[in-house]
C-alpha cells in the first residue's frame, strides 16, 4: 500500500514588510487584503500542526498544490523555500506552483530557481519545466502549471495548447501506473467564480477524456471538494482541500491534509481516501469524515 499526502494554500506568514516600490503593482491589493482579512485567518499554529499530523502517518511522498506565499516578495519567495527544506527532501516533496506564486510578473522564475529540487521531474536538471513526471513505487506524478501573473482582482490560471500536448504524452507514456495529476486551479466545470476560473479547463478535460488518469489533485478554492471529469474508462476522481494555514471559524474550512492509500487489484487501482484537519482553535487535529474508496 503506497501513501501519499496532499495538501494546498499554505499562504506562508507572517507577510515581510514590503518596500514601498514593491507596492507599485497588484501587491497592493493583496497586502491590503493581507492586513484587512487574511492575517486573522491564516496561521502557522494550524499549518505547523498539520505538518506535525502529516509525518506521524508516514506517508511515501507529499504532493502540494501551489501558493506558497502571498504577494510573492522575494523575501517570501526565498523563506518559503527555506521552509519546503524542513518538511521533506526533494525526492519526497512534490510541488506545482499557485496563482499567488506567480503574483506579478517575472516573480514565478524566482520561484522556480528557489523551489528548484522539488519541481524537477525524473533525470531532469537545469531549471523546471512543467509539465514533468516524477515515478515513485506504483505512482506516476505528473505535475502541471497553471500559474501565471494575472492583472489586479483576476486569479485566473491557464492550461495551454503546448502543456496539454506536453501532458498527454506523458499520460500516455505511463499507462502502466496509477497516474496522478496535479495542478493549481480546479478543472471540473462551475469550480469558481469567472475571475478565478481555469482558461483551458475544457481542455484539459478533453485530454483526460482521452488519455485517462487515475487522480487528478488541485487547490486554489480554500474548499473541500470531491469532483469527477470523464475518463477513457470511467470518471476520474477530481479532489481538492482547504488551505493548510486556515484556522475554524471562519468563512472558509479549517486546514486539512488528504490521505491517499494506493494499490494494485484485479480490477486496475484501488484508491482509499481520508482526511485529517484542525478540529478546534487549540490546533487539535484529527480525522474529517469517514474514510471513502474513490
Amino acid at each position: 500500500m503506497y501513501q501519499l499526502a496532499h495538501f494546498s494554500d499554505p499562504h506562508l506568514g507572517p507577510l515581510p514588510k514590503p518596500k514601498a516600490y514593491q507596492l507599485f503593482s497588484k501587491r497592493i491589493f493583496g497586502y491590503l487584503n493581507w492586513t484587512r482579512n487574511r492575517a486573522r485567518t491564516f496561521s502557522d499554529i494550524y499549518l505547523n500542526a498539520l505538518l506535525a499530523d502529516m509525518a506521524t502517518q508516514s506517508p511515501d511522498h507529499i504532493a502540494l498544490t501551489g501558493d506558497l506565499v502571498n504577494i510573492a516578495l522575494p523575501e517570501e519567495i526565498k523563506a518559503a523555500g527555506v521552509w519546503l527544506r524542513g518538511i521533506a527532501v526533494p525526492e519526497d516533496l512534490s510541488v506545482v506552483p499557485g496563482n499567488h506564486d506567480a503574483y506579478v510578473p517575472g516573480i514565478l522564475k524566482q520561484a522556480k530557481a528557489a523551489w528548484c529540487p522539488f519541481m524537477l521531474g525524473d533525470g531532469a536538471n537545469g531549471q523546471p519545466q512543467f509539465p514533468f513526471v516524477r515515478k515513485r513505487g506504483p505512482l506516476a506524478l505528473i505535475c502541471c502549471s497553471s500559474s501565471n501573473a494575472t492583472l489586479p482582482f483576476m486569479a485566473t490560471g491557464t492550461f495551454s495548447d503546448v502543456q496539454m500536448q506536453k501532458t498527454s504524452n506523458l499520460l500516455r507514456d505511463t499507462k502502466e501506473y496509477c497516474r496522478v495529476v496535479l495542478i493549481h486551479h480546479p478543472p471540473f466545470p462551475g469550480a469558481t467564480p469567472y475571475y478565478k476560473r481555469l482558461i483551458g479547463a475544457q481542455r484539459f478535460r478533453e485530454m483526460i477524456a482521452e488519455n485517462g488518469a487515475d487522480l487528478v489533485l488541485h487547490g486554489h478554492t480554500h474548499l473541500h471538494s470531491e469532483e469527477n471529469i470523464a475518463g477513457p474508462n470511467g470518471p476520474v476522481p477530481v479532489i481538492g482541500v482547504p488551505s493548510a494555514s486556515n484556522g475554524p471559524g471562519h468563512k472558509k474550512p479549517a486546514g486539512c491534509y488528504n490521505m491517499f492509500s494506493i494499490a494494485e487489484d484485479a480490477n486496475g487501482w484501488s484508491i482509499d481516501w481520508s482526511q485529517r484537519g484542525v478540529l478546534d482553535a487549540a490546533g487539535s487535529i484529527g480525522p474529517i469524515g469517514a474514510e471513502k474508496r474513490l
